[in-house]
């Protein structure tokens, strides 16, 4: 199996750097290992923050109510399944 890597230039302004430098010093690895790390770290928290969705306890409880009862296609949707079926012929 091969592995391939895409490349990602950065330019920082010297005390960017220096900060950058000192950080993956502490932690004991390069400044892009650093570098890397951090902006998948960020990157992963802003997703999960912004993929998830919160409700509130009476929100909630509408939407259990929704999807736990029967399923009823209002007016224009029963239309459209009509119009679907009229259209499309199964082989």
């Amino acid at each position: 199996m091969t592995s391939s890597t895409a490349r990602f230039d950065l330019k920082l302004d010297p005390s960017e750097k220096k900060i950058v430098a000192r950080a993956a010093a502490l932690m004991g690895t390069t400044m892009a290992g650093f570098v890397r790390a951090a902006a998948k770290e960020k990157a992963q928290a802003l997703l999960e923050r912004e993929t998830r969705i919160v409700l509130g306890e009476r929100d909630f409880a509408r939407f259990a109510a929704a999807v736990s009862g029967p399923f009823e296609p209002n007016a224009r949707l029963s239309r459209a399944l009509k119009e679907t079926r009229r259209k499309v012929r199964r082989a």
